[in-house]
């Protein structure tokens, strides 16, 4: 295909979340830890939560069947199949070749694409390749789908709930009601030990937890100014936040996306002249010659800027929340789960002609910020209200779930772990309390290749 195509970005998206959760307040009370810390220190409610029966392959091909079936895609028509995941659970045979068995039973076989992994930055990478090639001269005219999904787990202790588990599938091509930003994406990568899993024995990770929050922090920081940068090359009139309709973040917990946001409006500050800062930011100037590196535990200043933000995040992001709140940390499809939700928020109506970024951010670390506009051509307008009235269905299953009891939680939870690397191995998870169209893991055998069914 020579002839450049215009308006790239996602025309559908299927969301997968488990079956069961544990309530956040009866987890509290479990944990013996004080009223609030899990609930309003971290800002989450419910955490969704996989049993042995479900497996990294198992969720991505759920999230991407759904995605086949609701929009009745034929997969011939598919060119690319990417994957980002950082739940590894072989060290060669990826993700991706595990969904083409969706493909090969049509015959479909002729899809580049393979998995990206750097932590909760993966389904990013994966995005941006499927992007790329339907941009490039290497497009042949069909379509891509990028698959994001994780299973965060963690062992007893302040750290496990911050947990969750998810998928996300999203059917990229020309002519789409999100489009992407051409030349605007910022990105900062560096080394840090701040979250990363060396023991490939456990599906636990190692936390520097301080270290992780000020990593995060230092690459919103530094994404946040090359972005702005980068806009007002396209646009001198641009304002920062102040020109966005929304800002969406990677959520390890919800907390920590209100203090995102209140970090974004610091940068705002700073970058201000003296009279904008009279003018837009009154009561501040006790901050004026702070620097950014020498902030980042600033409590003085997080709480000023959290109060100054308040009805902009209310506003901007607080919409994004909603799944991130009620399932949990997903890992490589977190930011995506905040797409869904920004985007069930709202009508079509109200949607069409908004631009809003997306910070997405993987611990080791790699970070990227990129904005997205919903398409003004009242051509796909139909597609964008297909497209949202498809993701309210799928949010609609929040309140379908199964809530579990702390103590079932964490037995199912024991019996995930002490079985990791078990093989021959047949799952003892329950599968009535799956979702109907829910794959699931039947047995692994002596050779460890592992068998999968769906349920009806």
């Amino acid at each position: 295909m020579s002839a450049k195509v215009h308006n790239v970005g996602i025309l559908a998206m299927e969301l997968y979340f488990p079956s069961q959760y544990v309530d956040q307040v009866d987890l509290e009370k479990f944990d013996e830890v004080g009223t609030g810390k899990y609930t309003i220190g971290l800002g989450q409610s419910k955490m969704g939560f996989c049993s042995d029966r479900e497996d990294i392959n198992s969720i991505c091909m759920t999230a991407l069947h759904r995605l086949i079936e609701k929009n009745d895609i034929n997969l011939h028509d598919i060119g690319r199949l990417e994957v980002g995941t950082e739940t590894i659970i072989d060290k060669s045979k990826s993700v991706k070749t595990f969904l083409m068995t969706l493909f090969a039973k049509e015959g479909a076989t002729d899809i580049e694409g393979i998995d990206s992994t750097n932590a909760c930055y993966g389904g990013t990478a994966a995005l941006f390749n499927a992007i790329n090639w339907v941009e490039s001269s290497s497009w042949d005219g069909r379509k891509a789908i990028v698959v994001a999904g994780d299973i965060a787990v963690y062992g007893k202790g302040p750290a496990r709930p911050t947990g969750g588990a998810g998928a996300v599938a999203m059917l990229i091509g020309p002519d789409a009601p999100l489009v992407f930003d051409c030349g605007v994406r910022a990105s900062y990568m560096t080394h840090a030990y701040d979250f990363y899993k060396p023991d490939l024995a456990s599906e636990f990770p190692y936390v520097d937890g301080k270290l992780s929050i000020k990593c995060y922090l230092s690459a919103l920081d530094n994404c946040y100014n090359l972005f702005c940068k980068k806009m007002r090359k396209e646009n001198p009139d641009f304002k920062g936040l102040l020109s966005l309709d929304g800002m969406l973040f990677h959520s390890p917990y919800c907390k920590l996306v209100q203090k995102s946001l209140g970090r974004v409006c610091f940068n705002d500050f700073l970058n201000a002249s003296s009279a904008e800062r009279e003018k837009q930011f009154p009561g501040l100037s006790q901050f004026n010659n702070h620097k950014r590196e020498e902030t980042y535990f600033d409590r003085d200043l997080e709480k000023a800027f959290l109060t100054y933000s308040e009805k902009l995040f209310n506003e901007k992001t607080k919409p994004s929340l909603h799944v991130a709140r009620n399932v949990g940390n997903m890992y490589t499809p977190s930011l995506y789960g905040g797409l869904v939700s920004y985007l069930v928020s709202k009508s079509p109506d109200q949607l069409i002609g908004k631009k809003f970024a997306l910070f997405s951010y993987g611990s080791g670390l790699a970070s990227t910020m990129y904005s997205i506009n919903i398409c003004k051509d009242m051509s796909v307008g139909s597609k964008l209200e297909r497209l949202i009235n498809s993701l309210n269905e799928t949010v609609g299953m929040l309140n379908k779930r199964q809530c579990v009891e702390p103590q079932v939680f964490s037995d199912l939870m024991d019996v995930r772990t002490q079985n990791y690397h078990t093989a021959p191995y047949e799952p003892s998870g329950p599968t009535d309390v799956l979702f109907p169209g829910t794959y699931y893991l039947v047995r692994i055998d002596e050779q460890r290749r592992r068998t999968y069914e769906r349920k009806l």
